[in-house]
């Protein structure tokens, strides 16, 4: 699941629209005035005479919305416009008799189905934070897919990850950060004008960095993968607070995704604050 409305989609006749038809105030337009919101988010926009010979017949509107794909959406960002729209036609049609169900039923799917939004009156869809470090992750995985060397790289940190699960040892947890710090390079490789082979080199040549702290901090946890025994290389024993644990795992693993935004211009921040 990656937390998308768009895909789930197809559970909305079931969860919302269905419940939604049964008010008492639910008109006999409903579905027609439902339809003319959504079409405004097709892929394909559709002509004003094929839109009236939807929306003029209410049998064949409920059929036609009813029966809409997920793929006849634009984007995510256009269905969760789609849902404000049909909010606002909701409004005229009966107000509140139709919004405040049609509020919490949409609220209670989100829930259902653990969609990257929080619902806030009067009704507007806000990406959360989890949403937004999802679709961060999924923005990743699009990019290494489609290269075969980040490809080969992302499959070595997913391995290792996977190896925990025969018991987790500071050697493996170590693997773990070894792996995606090379992808994290991997990934900085990509950067247009960067000529570096390490990390620390590479932060040095990108100029996408807000502040010189932020390019620092990038650096010093290359250093820290770097001078730590056993992880990049033999390192300084003498600057060893602990063994390392899964909370550097995990931590790690948190950090070095979150910087892969100032890597170029191939991760669109807004379109993943967007879910487009």
């Amino acid at each position: 699941m990656r937390g998308e409305l768009i895909a789930v989609w197809s559970e909305t006749p079931v969860y919302i629209w269905s419940l939604l038809e049964q008010i008492d105030e639910a008109p006999t337009d409903l579905y027609c005035e439902l339809y003319r919101a959504a079409a405004d988010s097709f892929r394909v926009r559709i002509t004003i005479e094929q839109l009236a010979d939807v929306i003029d017949d209410p049998v064949h509107s409920r059929k036609a919305f009813l029966q809409i794909p997920s793929d006849q959406f634009k984007s995510e960002w256009q269905l969760v416009q789609f849902f404000e729209r049909a909010y606002d036609a909701l409004d005229d049609l009966a107000g509140a008799a139709l919004t405040e169900p049609f509020f919490d039923l949409l609220k209670g799917f989100i829930a259902k189905f653990s969609i990257r939004y929080d619902l806030r009156r009067p009704f507007i869809l806000c990406p959360n934070v989890a949403g937004i470090f999802t679709g961060l992750l999924n923005t990743l995985q699009e990019i290494t897919m489609a290269d075969a060397h980040l490809k080969t790289l992302m499959k070595g940190f997913e391995d290792s990850v996977c190896d925990l699960r025969y018991g987790i040892s500071e050697e493996r947890i170590k693997t773990c950060i070894a792996k995606q710090m090379m992808l994290i390079e991997g990934f900085g490789a990509k950067v247009p004008g960067v000529t570096g082979a390490t990390l620390g080199k590479m932060c040095s040549e990108m100029k996408s960095w807000p502040h010189p702290t932020v390019r620092e901090a990038l650096s010093k946890l290359y250093g820290f993968a770097s001078d730590y025994p056993g992880i990049r290389h033999g390192g300084n024993s003498q600057g060893v607070l602990r063994p390392v644990e899964m909370r550097d795992m995990v931590a790690m693993s948190i950090l070095l995704a979150g910087f892969t935004p100032y890597f170029g211009d191939q991760i669109d921040s807004t379109s993943i604050y967007h879910g487009s």
